[in-house]
């Protein structure tokens, strides 16, 4: 009999670690399970149709999606930080909204690899709590979210983040080289971008550096920004912007790179499963985390006052990551199978 999915999830906006997420899932799924009917939410339906080679209805298009959901077997909600009020109190519902209509509907509900919190509301923790307790499966990608979750007495999986998984592509060295990708964010000041520049051309004045947007909505105005600042100070340097390029490409570049200094979770994941001398930006708990759990020095954007020496450091630092410890963090796809 053909299982039907539906995947709930922040899709079709072009954001680089979702879309990765996305491609990763799908792809085992189809794995697990050959004839599986899969139906992703997304707000680029027929780009995410043909991309990935699955059925796709518009995420806000509410009577598509409760159709979908009545004809399916299982809703999996994820990846990523879905279930939080940071973003967006009404992101927070809408996600809230998709799982209690297929409990509703009787369906299996799977937590796919999320980080769950923080939740300011209290209305709407509580009743995230209630929703997620009764899931068939919970699985969270951080130590933070298992332990919320522990102590709220919902039993979850504490796994890994799905892009974990993806192949190490072949290294071809880029020597000399600085990969650099900033996202908006607000505690990302004009005052943090003006040091952070003039540090970049201390430092690194004399290498190729490219700055990657990997999302034009939020990563393009920065990225073009820092390069503008970085070019007054030395017009000679070989500095570029690389922007509306493949998510293939983006995970090849940064394999390549020499050294990373990147803001966004998963283009610091891809640099340490591929050996990619990196200093994380955190803007968000969780670049934070992956920082810790790899001992890896880190820019907090709400504390800066040494950004120089920093960079200064990470320059000069060797940085060897413990691989046993990211063979460990493969996701386990038998999970989602044994709950279909």
């Amino acid at each position: 009999m053909t299982k039907k999915v539906c995947i709930s999830g922040y899709y079709g906006f072009d954001n680089f670690g979702d879309e990765t997420i996305l491609k990763i899932l799908t792809e085992n799924l189809k794995l697990i399970s050959p004839d599986i009917e899969i139906t992703v939410f997304s707000s680029s339906p027929e780009k995410t149709a043909k991309e990935l080679n699955i059925k796709s209805t518009y995420t806000f298009k509410i009577p598509s999606i409760i159709k979908e959901l009545y004809n399916t077997d299982t809703l999996i909600s994820g990846g990523g930080s879905l279930l939080q009020d940071v973003t967006s109190i009404k992101s927070l519902i809408y996600y809230l909204g998709v799982i209690l209509t297929a409990k509703l509907f009787g369906k299996k509900i799977i937590i796919f690899s999320q980080g769950i919190g923080p939740i300011s509301n209290k209305i709407l923790k509580k009743i995230t709590f209630f929703l997620i307790k009764r899931a068939n499966l919970i699985t969270v990608r951080d130590d933070e979210s298992y332990k919320l979750l522990q102590d709220n007495k919902i039993n979850a999986l504490k796994t890994s983040d799905p892009v974990w998984n993806l192949p190490v592509p072949q290294k071809k060295s880029k020597p000399n080289t600085l990969g650099i990708q900033l996202r908006n964010s607000k505690n990302l000041t004009e005052n943090f971008i003006t040091l952070f520049a003039e540090a970049i051309n201390n430092h690194f004045g004399t290498k190729d550096i490219y700055i990657y947007s990997l999302q034009n909505k939020l990563d393009l105005e920065i990225s073009n920004k820092l390069k503008d600042k970085i070019l007054k100070l030395n017009p000679n340097i070989n500095i570029q912007t690389v922007e509306n390029t493949s998510n293939e490409k983006v995970i090849n570049d940064i394999t390549q790179m020499e050294e990373l200094i990147a803001m966004r979770y998963h283009a610091c994941l891809i640099a340490i499963k591929n050996n990619v001398k990196l200093l994380p930006v955190s803007y968000d708990i969780k670049v934070k985390n992956i920082a810790e759990e790899f001992d890896l020095e880190y820019i907090d954007l709400n504390n800066y006052s040494n950004l120089n020496k920093q960079i200064e450091n990470f320059k000069d630092k060797e940085i060897k990551y413990n691989q046993e410890k990211i063979k460990n963090l493969l996701f386990d796809f038998e999970l989602i199978k044994e709950n279909l």
